[in-house]
């Protein structure tokens, strides 16, 4: 994966830009990555629901859950789907809304500073080779592009929202996912 620098899009990946961002504040960069895990209709895999939801399109009438979460306004950098794809819906340098009420090392508003990477998936389902194989990449791609990311933590949504959320889960094999960085990007 290639990010190109002047715009902080991937390259050769599908990019679907969200409305939910904005600028980071002054002399902010991202120096944190958070894994996060999403499905939707919860325990569901497929189709476009995330997307249309990282759009502010999902149709309340769809399906009972969509009424709880079709008023949210979030997003994520990026989406890796079950089949290892990646969507971009933000770009890098900009905040994307995705860790809501956060805190990493005494630091709050984590959106401020990181970088936020959806897998599509749910805690307590194993996620898929494929999307360990493209977060890998993602992540080498942001080392490589970002000189603050060098060294920077990768962190679940439940790292730094302890008690409000649980993803990506205990199913996320941590392990697993460092055995593909390759060893000099890894912190």
């Amino acid at each position: 994966m290639i990010i190109d620098r002047k715009t902080g899009w991937l390259r050769g990946v599908r990019c679907v830009a969200s409305p939910n961002f904005d600028d980071r504040p002054p002399a902010a960069v991202p120096d944190l990555v958070v894994v996060h895990g999403i499905s939707l209709p919860p325990g569901e895999f497929g189709g476009d629901w995330i997307e249309r939801l990282f759009r502010n399109d999902l149709p309340a009438s769809a399906h009972p859950y969509f009424a709880q979460v079709q008023d949210m306004r979030v997003s994520a950098h990026a989406l890796i789907d079950r089949r290892g794809a990646t969507t971009q819906f933000v770009s890098f340098e900009k905040r994307a809304w995705h860790a809501g009420k956060s805190n990493h090392c005494g630091r709050e508003a984590c959106n401020d500073f990181s970088i936020g990477i959806e897998l599509e998936g749910a805690d307590d389902v194993p996620y898929e080779p494929a999307q360990y194989v493209a977060l890998a990449a993602l992540i080498e791609a942001l080392r490589e592009s970002y000189p603050s990311l060098r060294a920077a933590p990768v962190v679940g949504h439940s790292d730094i929202s302890p008690g409000r959320k649980t993803d990506p889960g205990p199913a996320f094999d941590w392990q697993r996912l460092w055995t593909l960085v390759p060893r000099d990007l890894q912190t």
